[in-house]
């Protein structure tokens, strides 16, 4: 059996005072929670699986990934390091590989040139390309093509927004998570705009929705405040794996406890 992955996630924007990681709810209220660098570090050293590094403005301000951070975390760092925010081209990701990266992943420019997908995946292999999805609950019922029950026995569907989460596509995100595996993504980092900070738990319908779906492995994102979370992403959710960001930057959850917890749980991790 695989085993399951913890993945911290480092969401990194640029000031005049240079580049700091931030955690906000819903992807705004943003609070510092440190430098992104000595960050990766003290994870690689804590026993991440993998780390995640999102430049969280770089699309909605129109300007490139921060490349020198990106060559100074993977110099720091002797995990998998997958890098995404801003990529818009066969060019940006190889400039991302070649700065250190492992993966990319990529969200609004996918959305906007399916193709980009495709022709990344046929260059540099699928297991390097990353499609992030970002979505929210529509409870429109008539305007989504999956329609998924809820907790607490709504009835919604799930809507793919871009930018950051500043703008709805009318994409639905199971059509959209089969689709970009069509066209050779290797793997999905599903976030729910819904739980995105919120620490009550991971937006299990969707991600158990998409896991069912599709035939390539799904990162759950958003949500998560207790060790049960997880547990619950894994076995409900069917995830492969799981990302959080603000209890490991804040000290939390340790992730070296997490992955005990999980174990005695029954959840196969690397330790």
């Amino acid at each position: 059996m695989l085993t399951k992955r913890i993945i911290p996630c480092l969401d990194v924007t640029l000031d005049d005072r240079g580049a700091s990681v931030v955690k906000g709810v819903e992807f705004v209220n943003l609070r510092k929670a440190g430098d992104p660098v000595e960050l990766a570090k003290r994870y690689d050293e804590e026993g991440a699986d993998e780390l995640v590094f999102l430049d969280i403005t770089a699309s909605a301000h129109g300007r490139e990934t921060m490349v020198d951070v990106v060559e100074r975390t993977a110099e720091e760092v002797f995990i998998p390091l997958t890098v995404g925010g801003g990529i818009r081209s066969v060019d940006d990701i190889n400039v991302m590989l070649n700065a250190g990266a492992d993966k990319v992943s990529i969200n609004t420019s996918a959305v906007k040139n399916p193709e980009l997908v495709r022709e990344a995946a046929r260059i540099f292999g699928s297991q390097c390309i990353v499609v992030a999805i970002d979505c929210r609950r529509n409870f429109e019922i008539d305007r989504g093509s999956h329609i998924v029950e809820l907790e607490n026995g709504e009835k919604a569907w799930y809507e793919v927004v871009i930018y950051g989460g500043r703008k709805p596509t009318g994409l639905d995100a199971v059509e959209w998570a089969k689709r970009v595996e069509e066209l050779g993504a290797g793997e999905i980092l599903l976030t729910s705009m819904n739980r995105d900070g919120t620490k009550i738990g991971y937006d299990i319908p969707i991600t158990r929705k998409i896991s069912g779906e599709t035939n390539i492995p799904v990162i759950a994102s958003g949500g998560a405040g207790t060790m049960e979370h997880f547990y619950e992403a894994f076995t409900d959710g069917r995830a492969d794996a799981a990302l959080a960001a603000s209890i490991f930057h804040f000290r939390e959850i340790g992730i070296e406890d997490l992955k005990k917890y999980l174990r005695k749980k029954g959840i196969p991790v690397r330790i």
